[in-house]
């Protein structure tokens, strides 16, 4: 990050990647460590659940098919009846596993990077284990902050399909009703954007501000004001690029049988690859977007202070002062 908090605001669409892209290249060995040691497992994790939960489904249904043609009743029935809930019980549990461990690791993840792109932004002095030493005194702030995203989710998402229910119950099939459906869903897919652009400023406020919660993500709304399109198409590509390489995994890997084991397992070391190198692009890129929101509202980091609450390795950590992050205008 080469450009002065005054000049962040003028960065646009390839700016941020550029600038991203810059901070990651220049601190390429530390970035390479929290990928091996965060973001490679994350990103296995997501990958993994994708083949077992696959493998899962296929027996299930192979049972289940198998069930229909077995005469009710009969000990063979029942055996399979016990075998399908047992299956069902294991993929719960499996999906459990999963969602915690990858819950755990996106803390870790962002927590690790958000403090390196402010350490890089003060230009204090950098090592891996002073990162490492930072994530465990801030993931329970940005664990509050996801478990208010996931339920403001949840609620946007009850809320987007009884309102499509509705519609489908008024209007019906028509050609009225389809030309209704896809305005709901350009609605719905501006609406996720906008959760999710609150959602990432969130992650870095809860970090770096004394803001946590639902508080943090007030703060991320108030912040993208200005920039709102803007944050929405860069996590929008960002999201499209990460969608190619699931389904390149899926098509490749997961359901790729007739290629042969070898070639499975070059095309599943690609896209996890690939997807390493997308989630900690995408966690540099909401970083810097967080600087160029402040910048865009004048809102002026004191260098200094910022420094000072980065010593997390000297003490316990402190999140910024309001008086330090917050609301000082700067005049340009």
């Amino acid at each position: 990050m080469d450009k002065e908090q005054e000049e962040m605001q003028f960065v646009g669409f390839f700016g941020i990647f550029n600038e991203s892209y810059k901070a990651i290249f220049a601190w390429r060995k530390i970035f390479t460590k929290i990928t091996l040691s965060l973001i490679l497992p994350l990103s296995f994790i997501y990958l993994v659940h994708m083949e077992v939960s696959n493998l899962f489904f296929r027996k299930i249904i192979h049972n289940e098919i198998e069930l229909d043609h077995t005469r009710s009743g009969t000990p063979k029935y029942e055996k399979l009846s016990d075998l399908i809930s047992d299956e069902w019980a294991y993929f719960w549990l499996f999906k459990a596993a999963y969602f915690t461990l990858f819950f755990i690791f996106s803390l870790l993840s962002t927590a690790a990077v958000v403090y390196t792109i402010a350490c890089i932004y003060t230009a204090r002095e950098l090592t891996f284990n002073k990162v490492i030493s930072v994530v465990p005194k801030v993931w329970k702030r940005l664990m509050v902050t996801f478990l208010c995203i996931f339920i403001a989710m949840f609620l946007y998402h009850v809320a987007a399909l009884a309102i499509l229910i509705g519609c489908v119950v008024s209007i019906g099939g028509s050609n009225l009703g389809f030309a209704v459906f896809v305005v709901l869903a350009i609605f719905y897919l501006v609406g996720f954007l906008y959760l999710t652009a609150i959602w990432h400023l969130a992650s870095v406020v809860s970090v770096l501000e004394e803001a946590y919660g639902f508080n943090a993500m007030v703060k991320g709304k108030n912040l993208l004001k200005g920039n709102l399109w803007l944050a929405m198409v860069i996590f929008l590509t960002l999201g499209i690029a990460a969608a190619v390489t699931q389904f390149a995994f899926q098509s490749l890997v997961v359901e790729g049988s007739g290629s042969g084991m070898a070639n499975r397992i070059a095309y599943a070391i690609i896209c996890l690859f690939l997807h390493s190198m997308l989630s900690l692009l995408g966690l540099v890129i909401q970083t810097v977007i967080y600087f160029v929101c402040k910048s865009y509202h004048h809102e002026n980091i004191d260098k200094s202070a910022l420094s000072d609450h980065l010593e997390v390795y000297l003490g316990e950590y402190v999140p910024l002062t309001a008086k330090d992050v917050q609301l000082e205008q700067y005049h340009v």
